[in-house]
């Protein structure tokens, strides 16, 4: 048996064949989001789930566990739900990570008894779409458009500052060797439980070729090699020019 750590559960050997699943890692996440703090912050910052449904720190958790489980889509989260030991256990903590203020809440945010563990598909959409500004033009082939910086977003920014704040307070770095670049991201069509298909090919509607000629999406993304994290990145679509490098080196600042 593992010692229990900040949250109400423990792992243990079992040899009985139900309640098993593959995500069993993703609960040692929910401990980290507690002893980080990460949970204060994200209330502190992310309003954007409004008075009925779910909360804006389930949200959030929901997408944190579908990048770490693989998922490429919205419809993977079908992939946890489905999974009947994540969702037993989630189920279980679930309480234990929301505030007395957000527990009660519960009975008020929904018309009726909830019958799922974490959003469904078309919920978690909605919540992401309201990052966007629906006002901001639309990307054309022939024309590379960089969207601008809602304040949505830089609610998510404050959430990832907090948490480097944490890495940098257990584990200092004295120096940021900072990378930064545009990545080419060839989306891929369908659920991580299907067949994928090169990364040189998309079917997504909205991504536009690249300079390599395939459609993707082009982030701009900023690395913190010392403390192996990502501090920034900007949604950029596949046609956007990449940085211009003229031999340039990746900046190395020291932090006293």
């Amino acid at each position: 048996m593992v010692a229990q750590g900040v949250l109400g559960f423990q792992y243990e050997s079992d040899s009985s064949s139900t309640g098993l699943t593959s995500l069993a890692g993703l609960p040692l996440y929910l401990d980290l989001v507690r002893a980080s703090d990460l949970d204060v912050a994200i209330r502190r910052h992310v309003q954007v789930a409004g008075s009925q449904g779910w909360l804006d720190i389930q949200m959030v958790l929901a997408v944190i566990f579908l990048n770490i489980a693989g998922g490429d889509c919205v419809e993977d989260i079908e992939r946890l739900e489905s999974d009947s030991g994540f969702a037993a256990i989630l189920q279980a903590i679930e309480r234990n990570l929301l505030s007395p203020a957000e527990r009660r809440s519960l009975k008020t945010r929904w018309r009726r008894e909830r019958e799922r563990v974490v959003p469904s598909p078309s919920a978690l959409s909605g919540w992401l779409e309201r990052f966007h500004d629906p006002a901001a033009p639309k990307a054309v082939a022939g024309s590379a458009f960089i969207p601008a910086i809602t304040d949505e977003l830089r609610s998510l920014w404050r959430v990832n500052q907090a948490l480097l704040g944490f890495m940098q307070t257990h584990q200092p770095s004295t120096s940021a060797t900072l990378d930064m670049d545009a990545t080419l991201i060839g989306p891929r069509s369908g659920s991580m439980q299907r067949q994928a298909v090169s990364a040189h090919e998309t079917r997504k509607r909205d991504a536009l070729p690249c300079y390599k000629g395939f459609k993707a999406y082009q982030p701009l993304n900023c690395w913190w090699a010392e403390q192996g994290t990502m501090l920034y990145s900007e949604f950029r679509d596949g046609n956007s020019l990449p940085p211009r490098r003229r031999g340039s080196r990746p900046a190395t600042s020291n932090s006293g």
